[in-house]
């Protein structure tokens, strides 16, 4: 079984991608609609918008998370908190 992964933020950001699950369903039915481009438009910023400050928020909050881990720990661990910083700041 996976290793249970969670952070204070983890409610926060679940929150704001169903918000954004909520606009992106609403785009797709103002496209089935055939409603203006303008009002779609807008839409999908605020899915995108909503997506991108929760990628925000849950890397922000890991990488304190992982550096704290990171200083406070020691050989195998320590290097183990470097390659895993080292890999989510590519989704920077």
């Amino acid at each position: 079984m996976p290793h249970m992964h969670t952070h204070e933020s983890h409610p926060a950001t679940i929150k704001r991608l169903r918000r954004a699950g909520g606009h992106l369903a609403s785009v797709i039915t103002m496209l089935e609609q055939g409603k203006p481009c303008l009002d779609v438009a807008q839409q999908l910023q605020a899915v995108e918008k909503a997506v991108a400050q929760a990628k925000k928020t849950l890397i922000q909050d890991h990488l304190d998370h992982c550096l704290k881990h990171m200083v406070e720990s020691s050989g195998e661990a320590k290097g183990s908190s470097l390659e895993e910083f080292r890999l989510i700041t590519k989704y920077l």
